[in-house]
């Protein structure tokens, strides 16, 4: 009777031990499968997510070279593209695309605008005071210049070597505008603040009041936040009307147009990838066509480019007025 009944606890411990193992493998078989699914998910995940970006690439080139080819078509009608700023709208494979371009001459060249033009960006834009922004002027010129004389207030080599920095100045022009931040007393956050404002493309003294940003026009000395908001009003409504620019009331520091654009191109894809391309080219002759000064990935940070219809859609939609 013994024997029988520990027979039977036997198989039923046995039985139990079966049915554990059963549902141990039966989870692990689940736990694998769900694994194996949420990689291979993500794997797709991540091969849409690099197709749809490189298709938003490839737009967004595609739009600068467009955005070229209109610039260059003849004048002859309001419809022909300007390098004015104005955002021009479309859709290509499911994709909306907003390219605009500027003309260079609307900010100030770091390399040969005079130093009042500089100090007072470094003011305005920058909050800088006007000692400091004169420490920051003689420091920048001796960057650019060719010589080993430090200014009153400037940087040469034993400046940079005494601050334990492992470079000197490089006594020559700006190549790029990103080169700035590397002079003695330029900080991250007073360039993130006048960048927008700066070029090292156009080459010409002064600055275009018909591209330049209220920023920018606050740097010319002279100027006041009455005048240029002002001469703003005046602008936007000409080119709204499609007519002649008004004059910048502020003499000294005006400029022409130079015929070099700043183009940029903003690509979003329908599962809302998005792209942006930035490029400054200047226009040639019949034997090169185009000089591609800069061609690089713009910040998908930044405002989206919106056209004027759309912004005065959603001015009406939200019963605001359109800027």
């Amino acid at each position: 009777m013994n024997t029988h009944l520990s027979t039977q606890r036997s198989k039923r411990t046995q039985r139990g031990i079966a049915l554990i193992l059963v549902l141990w493998v039966t989870v692990m078989l689940t736990v694998i499968a769900g694994s194996f699914a949420y990689g291979m998910r993500n794997e797709a995940l991540a091969a849409r997510n690099t197709e749809s970006t490189a298709q938003a690439r490839a737009l967004s080139d595609g739009a600068v070279y467009r955005t070229v080819y209109e610039l260059l078509r003849p004048k002859v009608s309001p419809e022909v593209w300007s390098a004015n700023g104005s955002v021009h709208v479309w859709e290509d494979s499911g994709a909306r695309i907003a390219a605009s371009a500027t003309d260079e001459s609307g900010k100030i060249d770091l390399n040969t605008a005079p130093d009042n033009l500089l100090k007072g960006l470094l003011q305005t834009a920058g909050g800088l005071d006007a000692e400091s922004a004169a420490r920051l002027i003689d420091a920048i010129g001796d960057w650019k210049d060719a010589d080993d004389f430090r200014r009153p207030n400037g940087a040469e080599a034993p400046e940079y070597v005494a601050a334990g920095l492992k470079y000197t100045p490089a006594n020559a022009p700006f190549e790029t505008l990103a080169e700035l931040q590397r002079v003695l007393g330029m900080t991250p956050a007073l360039y993130a603040r006048v960048a927008d404002s700066l070029t090292v493309y156009s080459r010409i003294a002064g600055v275009n009041p018909a591209y330049a940003s209220r920023a920018t026009l606050l740097a010319v000395p002279g100027a006041t936040a009455e005048v240029v908001d002002a001469y703003l009003l005046q602008r936007r409504d000409a080119l709204a009307a499609n007519l002649p620019l008004p004059p910048f009331p502020v003499p000294g520091a005006a400029a022409g147009a130079i015929n070099l654009w700043r183009i940029r191109a903003e690509v979003t894809m329908s599962d809302g990838v998005s792209f942006v391309r930035e490029a400054v080219i200047r226009p040639g002759d019949a034997r090169r066509l185009l000089t591609i000064l800069e061609w690089s990935e713009g910040n998908g940070s930044g405002p989206v480019l919106r056209s004027a219809a759309e912004e005065q859609r959603d001015a009406s939609a939200n019963g605001t007025p359109a800027k």
